[in-house]
């Protein structure tokens, strides 16, 4: 810190020296037109006759690149505090997705690790950084870097995947999630009680599972209540938390003076197989599909 304080106590004093140079330069460029002028006026009309005006040397205007701004800039870079230095590089090599040296990383970013072993050692054991002796870069938690890798992974993870352990995986992962979404291939639900996004394998033929044909007869006969009350009330009997509430919902519809009637009940229909299930997932297991 103390060599780059030097070096701009010597630049700006290095300026200071230049504008006075630069300064005494034009005036004494003045004094010598002042005495051409006077000059000229003293020898006639020679110069009119001519038609030749004593021409006005133009005084040269010199500019100095500062880098003043660029210098306090490093400087308050190198002072801020170690977790700030390293948020700027792990931002670095997250969005560039490289191996860089300390060097690369100075150039990149100001932050000069070399100088500063807090840095160094931090990035060096951070979870996010992955180091092999000479050089840094990214590490996601799941190391996949395209859709094919993406729903390998997924499917790898039959009760679930947290979407905040991909999001980092890759660029272009969040839209990659979306297609696979909208290609049927995975969803993607939400947890009730964490209230986090899981992405889950839409595939019944990895669960290693075969339904009896008595089973699925079953799951055909079973009457269920037409109201969400009496639903969350059979499942709280049996030991199950409703991912819902619906007499909370309808209090506060109330509340703000929209109706809560319960839509006209329908005509039950008996499932059969040209029946449209909602829970399509389970098409392969209830109806004797490719297990």
């Amino acid at each position: 810190m103390g060599s780059l304080k030097d070096e701009l106590a010597r630049f700006q004093k290095q300026q200071e020296k230049c504008h006075n140079m630069v300064a005494n330069i034009a005036a004494k460029q003045q004094q010598q037109q002042a005495s051409s002028h006077r000059s000229s006026a003293a020898s006639g009309s020679s110069g009119a006759i001519n038609g030749n005006a004593p021409s006005r040397p133009s005084v040269p205007q010199i500019k100095f690149s500062s880098d003043t701004d660029r210098l306090q800039h490093i400087n308050s870079i190198r002072k801020a505090p170690v977790g700030a230095q390293i948020k700027k590089v792990i931002d670095l090599l997250f969005e560039k997705r490289q191996a860089f040296t300390p060097e690369q990383i100075n150039e990149a970013t100001y932050v000069d690790m070399n100088a500063n072993k807090a840095v160094f050692e931090s990035l060096r054991n951070n979870p996010k950084v992955h180091y092999d002796g000479r050089r840094f870069s990214y590490k996601s938690k799941h190391d996949v870097k395209n859709k094919d890798e993406l729903l390998k992974l997924i499917r790898k993870f039959t009760e679930g995947i947290l979407i905040v352990d991909l999001k980092d995986a890759y660029p272009n992962v969040m839209e990659d999630l979306q297609a696979l979404k909208a290609e049927g291939t995975i969803w993607l639900l939400s947890n009730f009680d964490s209230h986090e996004d899981i992405a889950y394998p839409n595939d019944p033929r990895l669960l290693g599972i075969k339904v009896d044909d008595d089973l699925k007869q079953l799951f055909r006969s079973i009457d269920l209540p037409r109201d969400m009350l009496d639903v969350e009330k059979d499942l709280q009997k049996n030991g199950f938390k409703p991912a819902t509430n619906t007499a909370k919902r309808r209090a506060a519809a109330q509340i703000q003076g929209i109706s809560s009637k319960s839509k006209p009940k329908k005509k039950k229909r008996e499932i059969t197989k040209r029946t449209k299930l909602t829970n399509t997932h389970m098409r392969d297991l209830l109806f004797g599909g490719s297990t």
